[in-house]
């Protein structure tokens, strides 16, 4: 490792609205070392790497690159000047092939300005062979192994002269033999001189191939140091800062457990996907066992990439067809959606992660979103009663608090709470018994938190079941009855969220042995 500092950030600060990201941060990146980025989800390790790389251009502070003092307008300027970046969804265009993925932007041309292939493929082993990468350059790359996918990203940061490399979770979905060849890769670079910058949540990586680690809390530097020579309880109590139940307080009381004799309104015995066609990034339920009842709240824990938006997708019939296996009982009766309609029917709701993207068209109207659920119980020989309609909107616009100029104006002007109130009510219309819950909290400000909290909890009372995914440790600590942690897609400890802290929660999800759990 040298001394020789490629890349230095100073006192970078960054606000997003009222969100301030990141405060005074300080990052020193060397060449020929494993930089390891470490903490919670919005900690800031995201926005950090975004200005790093060219992504976000407004910022306080300074980054100099090799001693000079630069502010990229675009990625393409960071890339110029040798820094890359290799996100957990790889960009890669799957059906072209190695080599073409590889030249892509900047092909070589013969004489006659057509393309030239030898030169192309050529290129492509030069390139490829210093990974121990032992891929025909003519296969389409969406053929490849999600492991092999990602050497050819690695090449291609490579071939572009990249001095310092990012790679964003680069394991979350990598088989172990692939974790162990990535291993490989990472330490030949570090052997050639080039500053890699390491995210990951998992620990024995971070152990086992960073040189020093920078960890960031809420957005500021909680401290530096060589994990190799810090123990994990230490490492994971900077990521935490004090006791996860401390830093909750919605103001809504105390959880009410439910009985232990209540028959399991969700019953999950084995369920594991094999899906027919995988997806960089995702991974599916691997053998997963769990239950929720009536008047309970479960949380899902685990890291990114643990299979938690995965396994709510599959319960609500929105997962990737495939071989399943496994049994899944709702009310005492096999429960297999094939699709979100037979799961609605079965009374399942779900409110997903990107509220914009996967549950609200924005131009539609607040009441027309609130009832798109609903509408079969709001006609009449196929025709929407206006009437009705307006009542149940109003109804629930009053329940939930909703606050908007009218009912009528597009629900995409409301602010992020509301927006995720919207969600919540188009599925509480259809009255189901189990709600599934993707981040509910994301995106909106701590007002709206403690009454979503409070409507959670509401809801538990009158019966319903909740399952609950999130990032958020107090979220999880504070709210729920349960806590199921996830590792791989698969459920690997039940915490009882009154007991537990934020730290055993991590150290369940990391591979530890947490306290006072049921480990599995």
């Amino acid at each position: 490792m040298s001394d020789a500092v490629v890349v230095a950030m100073t006192g970078v600060a960054k606000r997003f609205g009222g969100v301030q990201a990141l405060r005074g941060v300080d990052l020193a990146l060397r060449a020929g070392e494993v930089h390891a980025l470490l903490g919670e989800n919005g900690a800031g390790k995201s926005t950090l790497i975004n200005i790093l790389s060219g992504v976000v251009t407004d910022y306080e502070g300074r980054v100099s690159v090799r001693g000079e003092v630069v502010r990229f307008a675009h990625p393409a300027a960071a890339q110029a000047a040798g820094i890359a970046t290799i996100h957990q969804e790889l960009d890669l265009v799957p059906a072209l092939s190695v080599a073409e993925n590889l030249v892509l932007g900047r092909e070589p041309r013969t004489r006659l300005r057509t393309l030239d292939r030898r030169a192309m493929l050529r290129a492509a082993h030069d390139w490829l062979a210093p990974l121990g990468a032992d891929l025909d350059p003519r296969r389409p790359v969406g053929s490849l192994r999600v492991g092999e996918q990602q050497l050819v990203e690695i090449a291609k940061a490579l071939s572009l002269d990249a001095r310092v490399l990012i790679m964003d979770e680069p394991t979350a979905a990598l088989a172990d033999a692939e974790v162990r060849r990535l291993m490989d890769t990472i330490d030949a670079l570090r052997r050639g001189g080039v500053a890699v910058v390491y995210i990951s949540h998992r620990l024995e990586e971070i152990e086992q191939i960073a040189d020093r680690a920078t960890v960031l809390r809420n957005g500021e530097v909680a401290g530096t140091l060589r994990p190799r020579h810090v123990d994990r309880p230490r490492i994971i109590a900077l990521m935490v800062g004090r006791p996860a139940e401390a830093m909750f307080d919605p103001g809504t009381g105390a959880p009410a457990p439910a009985a232990p004799a209540t028959p399991p309104l969700l019953e999950v015995a084995g369920l594991a996907v094999r899906a027919r066609a995988t997806r960089p990034g995702r991974c599916e339920p691997a053998g997963v066992d769990l239950t929720v009842r009536a008047g309970e709240i479960v949380g899902l824990a685990g890291l990114m990439g643990a299979g938690r938006t995965e396994l709510l997708e599959t319960l609500y019939g929105a997962g990737p067809a495939g071989r399943r296996t496994g049994v899944v009982r709702l009310a005492g009766r096999p429960y297999a959606p094939r699709d979100p309609r037979a799961a609605l029917r079965a009374g399942v709701g779900f409110v997903p992660e990107d509220r914009r993207r996967s549950a609200l068209v924005l131009d539609h109207p607040v009441g027309r979103s609130i009832v798109l659920a609903a509408l079969r119980g709001l006609c009449t020989a196929g025709v929407v009663r206006a009437g009705r309609e307006r009542v149940a909107v109003r109804g629930q616009v009053a329940a939930l608090a909703i606050r908007t100029p009218s009912t009528d104006a597009p629900v995409g002007a409301l602010s992020g709470g509301n927006q995720q109130k919207v969600v919540f009510a188009r599925h509480l219309l259809t009255r189901p018994r189990l709600l599934l819950l993707d981040e509910p909290t994301r995106g909106v400000d701590v007002g709206a938190k403690a009454e979503i909290y409070r409507l959670l909890r509401g809801l538990a009372d009158e019966g319903m079941g909740i399952l609950l995914a999130s990032s958020e440790l107090p979220e999880l600590t504070g709210v729920c009855d349960r806590i199921v942690v996830l590792r791989l897609g698969r459920a690997v400890a039940e915490l009882p969220a009154g007991e537990c802290t934020g730290e055993d929660i991590l150290t369940a999800a990391m591979g530890g042995t947490a306290a006072g759990g049921d480990d599995r």
